[in-house]
C-alpha cells in the first residue's frame, strides 16, 4: 500500500473553486492508478475520479463531469482536484486514492477497486 496526504479542503460558498492535492512519498507512485473518493456525512463513500499512471486518460463520476478535473504529476508524485462550479451537495471528506495498475490502460472506476487512501480533507460547500 502506499501512503497519501491529502491538502486544499476548506469551506467555500456555492460556485466558488478549490483545488485539492495529494501528496505521495512512494518511489514506485508512478506505478499506479490514482483517483479521488468522497463521503458526506451519513452516507456511502463514493468515487469521483481517477486517473491513468500516465496521465494521459481520466474518468469521472457523472455527478462531477464537466465539473472536475483530475491531474498528476509523476515526478512530484502528486495528484490534483480541480473543482469548479461547486454545489452544497459536493460536501464531503475527500480521499485520495491509489490502486497498483496491473497493465497501463487501468484506472479504476469503483470505490472497492482502490486499497491505499490517506485520511482525507473536509471540503465544505455553502448556498
Amino acid at each position: 500500500q502506499v501512503q497519501l496526504v491529502e491538502s486544499g479542503g476548506g469551506l467555500v460558498q456555492a460556485g466558488d473553486s478549490l483545488r485539492l492535492s495529494c501528496t505521495s512519498s512512494d518511489s514506485t507512485f508512478s506505478m499506479y492508478a490514482m483517483g479521488w473518493l468522497r463521503q458526506a456525512p451519513g452516507k456511502e463513500r463514493e468515487f469521483v475520479a481517477s486517473i491513468r499512471w500516465s496521465g494521459d486518460s481520466s474518468y469521472y463520476s457523472d455527478s462531477v463531469k464537466g465539473r472536475f478535473t483530475i491531474s498528476r504529476d509523476n515526478a512530484k508524485k502528486m495528484v490534483y482536484l480541480q473543482m469548479n462550479s461547486l454545489k452544497p451537495e459536493d460536501t464531503a471528506v475527500y480521499y485520495c486514492a491509489a490502486i497498483l495498475a496491473p497493465n497501463s490502460d487501468y484506472m479504476g472506476t469503483r470505490v472497492n477497486e482502490f486499497d491505499s487512501w490517506g485520511r482525507g480533507t473536509q471540503v465544505t460547500v455553502s448556498s
